[in-house]
């Protein structure tokens, strides 16, 4: 049967003279493998197109009796390299491709994480974007995909609205908890066991800030470079932590190394 479908390319191995095989996320089909014939001979029109980032519009011939779909056509539509090479971008880049891939398996579909990584891939591709900040929205929205979105605006333990418990108590820290995740208040968390961390009231609105930026946005909060690497941090152990509730995952292991690194 031959199909279209828009895909992101997550991982390019060379295979025997001049092919390639690729692991890619389709908007239809989730995460595959496809087979590229000639995909390293300068020669052919698929030339270049298949590196680990790229967006392309492809067509297969997919057989469910295979593992390996073969890939007959392709067009790009968005790559790292444009407008130029960026070395944090490609860092950025590595690291959510890299996670897409490792905590899903073949087979899965999910167009809302579909959704999730072409977007943040095409706001990743543009000029003047924080990268880092778009990387911090993307952790947020990717673990919030996987069902375990945070409690941002009510205190996890109580359920009391936050801004006014701020306000009234004149608090400049509360707790993020990672499990069950969300903010908390110092007085609610008390002594409790779950695993937790104490922030400033500034982080904790510039989540909400990210958690309401619906769409890909690399300048959605005012804030430093040190306030964006702690979100950053925060939020990979967040995802770390989550991911290991999915106990059918056979990469686990592999994942929490990354979002340790």
């Amino acid at each position: 049967m031959i199909v279209k479908t828009r895909a992101i390319i997550l991982r390019e191995t060379k295979y025997r003279d001049q092919s390639k095989i690729c692991s890619i996320y389709a908007r239809e089909f989730g995460k595959m493998s496809v087979i590229i014939k000639g995909a390293r001979n300068p020669k052919n029109k698929l030339s270049g197109l298949f590196s680990a980032g790229n967006m392309l519009d492809l067509v297969l011939y997919k057989k469910s009796s295979r593992d390996i779909q073969l890939v007959s056509d392709g067009n790009l539509v968005l790559s790292p390299m444009v407008p130029e090479p960026d070395l944090e971008r490609f860092a950025v880049l590595y690291r959510i491709i890299d996670l897409v891939r490792q905590s899903t398996e073949n087979g899965e579909k999910s167009l809302p994480l579909f959704t999730l990584l072409a977007g943040t891939l095409e706001q990743l591709y543009r000029t003047g974007v924080n990268f880092r900040q778009l990387y911090a929205w993307f952790l947020l929205r990717f673990v919030s995909v996987l069902g375990f979105q945070p409690s941002l605006q009510r205190c996890v333990f109580s359920g009391e609205e936050l801004v006014p418990a701020i306000n009234a108590m004149k608090l400049t820290e509360l707790y993020f908890v990672m499990n069950p995740g969300g903010l908390a208040l110092p007085g609610a968390a008390g002594d409790n066991l779950a695993r937790k961390q104490l922030i400033p009231v500034r982080l904790a609105m510039q989540l909400n800030t990210l958690a309401a930026t619906r769409h890909p946005a690399g300048n959605s909060i005012n804030a430093d470079a040190v306030d964006i690497e702690t979100l950053c941090d925060l939020l990979h152990e967040y995802c770390g932590v989550h991911l290991e509730h999915l106990r059918s995952r056979k990469n686990l292991v592999i994942v929490s190394q990354m979002l340790q690194q």
